[in-house]
């Protein structure tokens, strides 16, 4: 079993089966605790996340709804190591993944635990990733589902969520304007708002990154992790999953925490912002512009635990320009192999900005996170 606790209040809610959005006496996101600490040999299973089913909020009577995700390639490349002037690096292609990114982790922890709450659909607002994810999920689910994007959002990215029989709703403006109209459709209709953080289960599937790259890494972890960051979630859960495996005893004792990186667009980059000025929340970015849609988050929930893991973990953020973004998913897609988005071309080009900059040694071993496929935002 598990509890929910409030990322900044004392607030805890027992029984984690139970609904539960925000925190009600604070409004920040809740976290998951679960109940007894899993032992490393409890990850048995085939090549998916469900390998790690023991430290993921499921009961053992309760059947996922999976459509296969995790367990994502983890490629090291030399000669891209040697472009970007650090001494090891990988990429993580979360773009193989189910619905095509890393959002399918976090949205099949989201319906999974919908469907066993029995609620009448989900909903969501997206710059995206997170539209096409909860569609196929709910689809696979039978659950209704309703999908607020700006009418920004790439073509293909738009197709995927109808073919998923989504009820598409597009909007003008960025996803904060998104968020609203989903906001207002979850009061009136009854559905579940499965928006970042704001539910407590999306950073459950998304920890599950964590672990795969330790277990890739023979169960050790890299100097740094380079995450481009939108909402915050998949940093969020990863920085999650790294203190539950040293909390656990997953990793040989005395191993050091890997700094946490995040990459945003120069266009939109409140998190960016606030990290270097030493705030504890973001202010909302204004006018958001970057071809990288999953970017273009202006005013995310997660700033404040998204911040909160850079300063734990002594980590950075660097803001990456449209035209160092084009030229980071060139370089990464064709000397890799790789169908990189260009949120994965603005991690690896953030890691050469730092390293010229002073702020990353060149004896780094780092894992960049490619956080989707190039072929979605393709017209």
């Amino acid at each position: 079993m598990w509890s929910l606790h409030c990322s900044a209040c004392a607030y805890v809610l027992p029984d984690g089966t139970k609904l539960a959005s925000l925190c009600p006496d604070c409004g920040q996101p809740l976290l998951v605790e679960i109940a007894t600490p899993p032992s490393r040999d409890a990850i048995t299973g085939d090549a998916s996340l469900w390998r790690y089913r023991a430290a993921l909020p499921i009961r053992a009577n309760e059947t996922p709804v999976t459509l296969g995700e995790g367990m994502s390639p983890l490629a090291e490349l030399p000669h891209l190591a040697a472009e970007v002037g650090v001494r090891r690096l990988w990429v993580k292609d979360e773009g193989i993944n189910p619905t095509a990114s890393f959002k399918a982790r976090g949205l099949m922890m989201a319906v999974t635990r919908a469907k066993q709450l029995g609620l009448p659909g989900v909903c969501v607002p997206t710059a995206g990733n997170a539209g096409i994810a909860l569609a196929a999920f709910a689809a696979a689910a039978g659950m209704p589902c309703r999908v607020y994007a700006p009418e920004t959002t790439p073509p293909p990215i738009l197709g995927s969520i109808r073919a998923f029989g989504a009820d598409l709703q597009l909007l003008p403006g960025h996803i904060g304007d998104a968020g609203k109209a989903t906001l207002a459709f979850a009061r009136e209709s009854g559905f579940f708002n499965v928006a970042t953080v704001r539910e407590p289960y999306r950073v459950e599937g998304m920890k599950t990154m964590g672990y795969e790259v330790a277990e890739q890494l023979g169960w050790r972890l890299p100097d740094a992790i380079v995450y481009p960051t939108g909402g915050g979630e998949g940093t969020i859960g990863i920085w999650k999953a790294i203190n539950e495996m040293l909390a656990w005893g997953w990793l040989p004792a005395g191993s050091r925490r890997p700094r946490m990186i995040i990459a945003q667009a120069a266009g939109c980059a409140p998190l960016v912002r606030a990290f270097h000025a030493g705030e504890e929340r973001a202010t909302p970015w204004e006018d958001p512009v970057t071809y990288a849609s999953g970017l273009r988050v202006p005013g995310p929930l997660g700033d404040r635990l998204t911040l909160r893991t850079l300063r734990e973990s002594a980590g950075d953020a660097e803001a990456v320009s449209e035209e160092r973004i084009k030229h980071g998913t060139f370089l990464l897609a064709s000397r890799s192999g790789i169908d990189a988005a260009p949120e994965g071309g603005a991690a690896l080009e953030a890691v050469r900005q730092l390293v010229a900059a002073g702020r990353l040694a060149s004896d780094a071993e780092v894992v960049v996170f490619n956080t989707g496929s190039g072929a979605s935002y393709r017209w």
